[in-house]
């Protein structure tokens, strides 16, 4: 039988991979002109030579991180936070990882090691240089995410509650760019790769979609902010308490009986939320409706429930209490008692002290609160008994 004929890359990508190996291999051409002579010399002997190249890289190196250092630590002294220097820090030994690494593969050129173990030898040494470089850009993004977040010019979308979220998706897609370059390096193509990693991700989607629906209604409720950590929130299944903890997979609330209920996130996605600590600010209204007795002073009654607001402490004096007359009632005159308070959570605190403050006020002064009751007559009972 025939066999098959070998593929070959698309001469496109062979080139690709062609122009990065002579990029980050040939570290021979990155060497002034004027340091060949002196190359050509030393190279009778390579252990000096090496010890020569690591030498001047090491000092190098140091003398490049200490002027950067010096200067932007001049220039960062106008500002008053800290994360500016922890920035500085973090690429002034970047500076120092890139410089070092590059004498590096001069030293392995000064080996004269034959062409393939030269090359491997200076992919090891790239390869490390690009993980150190990862990390580094792993933890600047961190840090700028963070300086973002506490900005008074920070973005909208850049908060407490969403830095997680964020720092995950910075770290991936940092990630990924390094694995692709370290691919294109060791001279591989990548596009095989993305492809597998498709088919790899697909069935990972089918295997874990219920996980999958909690990651991006995770994602969702952080660009949609519907609630954040803090907020008492109110679900269409009637539990009620604050957020502690809004993560990728699950939201948390604490209940007013320090019961902690955690709620994934595709079911927050799809219910109805009453968020009491939403609007223009945190404070919440608070109706308790009153009836009095259709032989009481309205006006008295209105002025009794005046007071009864005013006197609590926990009631808000802005906007400042109302009553209102609601309806003309089987047996009583119904009014509504509309205060505000600060907080959500002090909300069953007030009507507490609220109700019992409106039943005594109203004892104290005769008012009447109506309540339904039945009298029993008995047709011609009184004769009965006479007989």
């Amino acid at each position: 039988m025939a066999q098959e004929p070998e593929k070959k890359p698309p001469v496109e990508d062979t080139e690709t991979l062609k122009q990065v190996e002579e990029t980050f291999l040939d570290s021979q051409s990155w060497l002034p002109e004027f340091v060949h002579p002196y190359w050509e010399q030393l190279q009778q002997y390579p252990w000096v030579l090496v010890i020569v190249v690591l030498a001047a890289g090491y000092v190098f190196a140091k003398s490049l991180q200490w002027v950067f250092s010096t200067v932007a630590t001049s220039l960062s002294k106008r500002t008053k936070n800290s994360f500016d220097d922890k920035l500085i820090a973090i690429v002034s030994k970047s500076i120092f990882s890139i410089v070092f690494f590059i004498f590096m593969m001069f030293a392995v050129d000064a080996f004269q090691f034959e062409t393939d173990t030269s090359k491997l030898l200076k992919r090891i040494i790239m390869s490390l240089l690009f993980l150190s470089l990862m990390i580094t850009a792993l933890k600047g993004s961190k840090l700028l995410l963070e300086a973002f977040e506490s900005s008074e010019k920070s973005f909208s979308f850049i908060e407490k509650r969403t830095l997680p979220i964020l720092n995950i998706a910075s770290q991936l897609l940092l990630i990924g760019a390094f694995s692709y370059f370290l691919i294109l390096l060791w001279g591989k193509d990548p596009t095989a790769w993305l492809a597998s990693a498709g088919v790899v991700g697909i069935a990972i989607g089918f295997a874990a979609k219920d996980t999958l629906a909690n990651l991006f209604a995770g994602f969702f409720i952080v660009a949609d902010s519907p609630y954040k950590i803090g907020d008492y929130i109110v679900l269409d299944t009637g539990e009620r308490g604050q957020v502690t903890h809004v993560g990728i997979r699950s939201t948390r609330l604490m209940t007013r009986d320090d019961v902690e209920i955690t709620i994934p996130n595709s079911v927050m996605g799809n219910a109805k939320i009453v968020n009491e600590s939403g609007g223009p600010s945190e404070k919440t209204r608070l109706r308790i409706p009153v009836g009095v007795s259709y032989d009481t002073d309205l006006d008295v009654a209105v002025e009794v429930l005046k007071e009864v607001a005013d006197n609590n402490n926990k009631v808000s004096k802005f906007p400042v209490p109302r009553v209102r007359a609601k309806l003309f009632g089987a047996s009583s005159v119904d009014f509504q008692l509309y205060v505000w308070i600060d907080r959500p959570e002090i909300r069953g605190q007030v009507l507490h002290e609220l109700i019992l403050s409106i039943y005594k006020e109203f004892n104290n002064r005769g008012i009447e609160i109506p309540y339904a009751k039945q009298d029993l007559y008995i047709k011609n009972l009184d004769k009965k008994i006479t007989e």
